[in-house]
C-alpha cells in the first residue's frame, strides 16, 4: 500500500486547512463586528470613554491642602501621572505588558504566543494593560467565571481597548489603570490607596521593591497578599524585580540587592474612621448631603451625587496641624482627668438612684436593636446582657481585648469622660480645629455642633455685656450678698465678702453679683442679646440664664465669644469652603454670614473683662501653671453638680472652646475642685495653645487686642473710676 500522499491529496488537505483558517478568521471577525454593534450587550459610547465611571472616594481636604479623610464604597482616590513613581510604572510594564508603548491596545504577537503556550498546557494571560483597564472600567461585575460569558467579555475588551487607545495617551491609560485596579480584600482600590494601606506612603515615593510587591499582587491579590501569604508575596516580588532587570529598568546588581531584602510593610487597614477629624467629617457628610439636595445640585444626567462613589473634592477650613494639636491635647489631659474621676468614684455605685440610665443605655445600644431584630424576648435580651462576652474596650492607654458582660461594658462607658474642642478665627469665621469627642469608633455623638449642654458660667459675660450696653461701668461696685429675683435665689460657692467691681465679680465668677446685674437689666434683654450673638438653641427669659442654665452647643458658644475678639462683628463659624466634582468643577461655594452684633467699644470692654479672668480670676492657672503670658481672655464654666466643665478662651486671632462631661448629666465629678471648668476644660485649652504657639508655620501672634479706632467712652482702669452715687436706673 502506498502511504505517500499524492499531489492531489496535499492540495485537497491544504484547501481544507486554509478554508478552516479563513472560516475561523471570518467567524471571529463576525463576532467582533456583532459585538461592536452591541449584539452581546451595550458597549460604552464615546461619551462614556471620555468620562469613564468608577467608584471614586470623595476627599475631605484641609485648609493647608492635606487630605483629612475620605468617604467611600471602594477606598479609591485618583492620582495624576506625575504623582506616580517611575518604579511602579516600570514594574507594571515589565511584568504585565512589555510592549505597552508600541501596541494599539492589542498585542497580537503576545496573543498568538500565549495562545500557543495555552495549547501546550501552560496557561497564561494575554491581556494588555489597556485591555485590563477596559475590564476595570466597563465590566461592573468584574471578570466573568462562566467560559461563554468570559469569551464575550473578552471580545468587548478588545474593542474597548482599541477605542481607549484612540482617545487617550499612553500616560493617561496607565494612570487610569493604576487608579482603578483592585489591590486586595482590604477595600483597597487604586495605587494611592494601596501605597497608603501597605506601606504608609504616597505613590510618588514607592521604592522599586515596594512597587514590585504591589504589581506582584495583580496576578492574584489574595494568593500574593503580603499580609496573608508573605512568603509567596516575597517570591512574586522577586519575580517582578527580575522582570524589571530584563527590561532594563534595574541593573543586575540592583536587582540582586533588592531581592535579598526581607519583606517590610507598614500595614494600616483603611476604614471611614481613618484620618483626622473623624467627628468633623461625620457632621460634614450630613451637611453636604443636605446642601446638594436643598440646592438641587445633580450630575449632568440628572441623578444625585453620591458622596461615597462620585469622587467629590470637599475643601474645608480645618488646619491639619491645629487639628492634630487639638487631638493630642485632648488625649494628653483626658488620660489624667479620667484617673481623677475614677478615683472619686472608687468603691461607690454612681448608678444608685439612676438605674433608669442603664435601662436607657441598653435600649439605645446596637446589641439591643440587633436582638429585637432577631425576635428575642426581653428576658432573653436581659440574659444576653449578663453573659460574659469577648469584646474590645476603649481605654486611654489603648484598646484592650477582654471578657466582660455587656451590662458591665455599658456601665464602664457611662463613666468615661467625654470632651469636645473647637477653635476658630474670629475675623474669617474659619474653624481650624474640631474634635467632637474622644474616640469616634466607640462614641459617635458629636459634641461640637450636634450636642448641646448647659453652659454654666460661660454665660455670665452675656449678662455683664447687657449691663455695659445699658450704661454700667466694669468698675461699678456692688455688695456681694445673697439676692432673690422672683422667688429665685442663686447658690454661691467661694463668695468673696464686701463690695466688688463688676469686672472682678466676673473674673472671680461671683453668682450673687451676676444675679444682681440680671435683676437690673432684665432677663428679656439678656436673652435677646444672647440670640443676637448667634446662639441658636432656646434661651428662655428666666433670671437663672445669667448663671448659664440654658443649653447651647460648643459651636454656637465659640461663635458668640468671637464677637468680642472681632470688634463686635459676628461672623458665622464656617468649616466648608466649596465642593468640586472629580473634574474640578465647582458645585457649591459657601458664602459666610456677617452681622454687626455690638458696638466696638462694648466688645473691647468685654475683652478687657475676660482678660481679667486670666490675670486675677478663675483662669489664672493659664499663667502660673502653663506659662501662657500673652494677652488672653477667657471664661470658665461649671454647671450644677459639676456635670459640665467649660472654658472658652480668646486671643486676637483665635477663639477656642473646650467642654468636658459624661454622657449623662447624672454622672459627674463629686468635687468641684476636680469638676470645675478650670480643672476639667481649661488645661486642654492651654495644652493646645502651647502647641499652636510653638509652631511658627501657623503664624499666630502673641499681640494684644486692638482698641477701637474711634476711642472708647468706658472707663477700663478702675483706679481712675469715680464711683457714681447711684447705679443706672433699673430696667427690670
Amino acid at each position: 500500500m502506498n502511504n505517500q500522499l499524492s499531489g492531489e491529496d496535499i492540495h485537497r488537505y491544504s484547501n481544507r486547512f486554509w478554508k478552516w483558517i479563513l472560516g475561523v478568521v471570518f467567524f471571529c471577525a463576525l463576532l467582533i463586528f456583532s459585538t461592536g454593534l452591541g449584539l452581546f450587550g451595550k458597549l460604552p459610547s464615546f461619551r462614556d470613554l471620555e468620562n469613564p465611571k468608577s467608584n471614586l472616594a470623595s476627599e475631605v481636604i484641609s485648609g493647608d491642602e492635606v487630605i483629612l479623610g475620605t468617604y467611600f464604597i471602594q477606598n479609591r482616590s485618583n492620582v495624576r501621572y506625575d504623582e506616580i513613581s517611575p518604579n511602579i510604572i516600570n514594574a507594571l510594564i515589565a511584568t504585565e505588558d512589555i510592549r505597552f508603548y508600541s501596541h494599539s491596545g492589542i498585542d497580537f504577537k503576545r496573543t498568538f504566543t500565549i495562545l500557543f503556550h495555552n495549547l501546550m498546557g501552560k496557561k497564561q494571560g494575554a491581556s494588555t494593560i489597556t485591555q485590563q483597564l477596559a475590564l476595570n472600567l466597563f465590566s461592573e461585575e468584574g471578570r466573568a467565571t462562566n467560559h461563554l460569558k468570559r469569551f464575550v467579555q473578552k471580545l468587548k475588551e478588545l474593542i474597548i481597548a482599541v477605542k481607549l487607545e484612540r482617545n487617550y495617551t499612553k500616560e493617561e491609560i496607565i494612570t487610569m489603570y493604576l487608579n482603578t485596579v483592585d489591590f486586595g480584600s482590604y477595600n483597597t482600590f487604586g495605587i494611592k490607596s494601596a501605597a497608603r494601606t501597605y506601606f504608609n506612603t504616597t505613590p510618588n515615593k514607592l521604592s522599586p521593591e515596594q512597587a514590585a510587591v504591589l504589581v506582584g499582587m495583580l496576578r492574584g491579590t489574595s494568593l500574593y497578599s503580603p499580609i496573608r501569604n508573605p512568603e509567596r508575596s516575597k517570591a512574586r516580588r522577586n519575580t517582578v524585580l527580575s522582570n524589571m532587570e530584563k527590561a532594563g529598568f534595574l541593573s543586575n546588581s540592583e536587582s540582586e540587592l533588592l531581592q535579598r531584602k526581607r519583606l517590610i510593610l507598614s500595614f494600616s487597614l483603611s476604614d471611614h474612621n481613618d484620618g483626622s477629624a473623624t467627628y468633623f467629617r461625620a457632621v460634614l457628610k450630613k451637611d453636604i448631603k443636605t446642601i446638594l439636595q436643598e440646592n438641587n445640585i445633580n450630575k449632568s444626567d440628572g441623578t444625585p451625587y453620591d458622596l461615597d462613589r462620585d469622587g467629590l473634592k470637599i475643601y474645608t477650613t480645618i488646619n491639619s496641624r491645629m487639628q492634630l494639636y487639638a487631638e493630642e491635647a485632648q488625649r494628653e489631659y483626658l488620660k489624667d482627668l479620667q484617673a481623677q474621676f475614677n478615683a472619686q468614684w472608687g468603691g461607690r455605685d454612681p448608678f444608685k438612684g439612676f438605674e433608669q440610665l442603664i435601662d436607657q443605655g441598653i435600649k439605645r445600644s446596637d446589641r439591643y436593636r440587633q436582638a429585637i431584630a432577631e425576635g428575642k424576648t426581653q428576658s432573653q435580651i436581659k440574659a444576653d446582657f449578663n453573659k460574659p462576652t469577648k469584646m474590645s474596650i476603649f481605654t486611654w492607654k489603648g484598646n484592650i481585648d477582654t471578657i466582660m458582660r455587656p451590662l458591665d461594658s455599658l456601665k464602664y462607658y457611662k463613666l468615661m469622660l467625654r470632651n469636645a474642642i473647637m477653635s476658630m478665627e474670629p475675623q474669617t469665621g474659619y474653624v481650624r480645629a474640631w474634635v467632637g469627642g474622644t474616640n469616634y469608633e466607640y462614641f459617635q455623638y458629636d459634641q461640637v455642633k450636634m450636642g448641646t449642654r448647659q453652659v454654666g458660667s460661660t454665660a455670665k459675660p452675656f449678662t455683664y455685656l447687657t449691663a455695659l450696653e445699658k450704661g454700667f461701668s466694669p468698675c461699678f461696685q456692688v455688695l456681694n450678698e445673697p439676692i432673690t429675683i422672683d422667688d429665685w435665689t442663686p447658690k454661691s460657692e467661694g463668695t468673696i465678702p464686701g463690695y466688688l467691681t463688676l469686672k472682678k465679680a466676673m473674673a472671680r465668677s461671683q453668682n450673687y453679683i451676676t444675679a444682681y446685674v440680671m435683676r437690673e437689666v432684665g432677663a428679656t434683654a439678656v436673652s435677646t442679646l444672647i440670640k443676637r450673638l448667634g446662639i441658636t438653641s432656646d434661651v428662655p427669659a428666666y433670671p437663672s440664664i445669667c448663671l448659664g442654665t440654658f443649653d447651647a452647643s460648643l459651636y454656637d458658644m465659640v461663635g458668640a465669644y468671637s464677637v468680642f475678639a472681632n470688634h463686635g462683628i459676628w461672623t458665622e463659624p464656617i468649616y466648608l469652603l466649596r465642593i468640586e466634582d472629580r473634574n474640578g468643577l465647582v458645585l457649591y461655594e459657601k458664602k459666610p454670614k456677617i452681622a454687626v452684633a455690638l458696638e466696638e467699644q462694648y466688645a473691647y470692654a468685654m475683652t478687657n473683662m475676660l482678660k481679667s479672668v486670666v490675670t486675677e480670676g478663675t483662669g489664672v492657672r493659664l499663667r502660673y501653671k502653663y506659662n501662657l503670658m500673652n494677652p488672653i481672655g477667657g471664661k470658665t464654666g461649671t454647671t450644677q453638680n459639676n456635670s459640665d466643665g467649660w472654658f472658652i478662651g480668646i486671643t486676637p486671632q483665635l477663639v477656642t472652646g473646650v467642654w468636658t462631661g459624661c454622657e449623662d448629666r447624672a454622672i459627674h465629678f463629686l468635687s468641684t475642685k476636680q469638676g470645675e471648668g478650670a480643672n476639667s476644660a481649661l488645661p486642654i485649652f492651654a495644652l493646645l495653645m502651647k502647641r499652636v504657639y510653638a509652631d511658627p508655620t501657623l503664624k499666630y501672634s502673641k499681640d494684644d487686642f486692638d482698641p477701637p479706632k474711634n476711642g472708647i467712652d468706658i472707663t477700663m482702669d478702675c483706679n481712675t473710676y469715680t464711683q457714681k452715687t447711684s447705679p443706672p436706673p433699673s430696667t427690670k
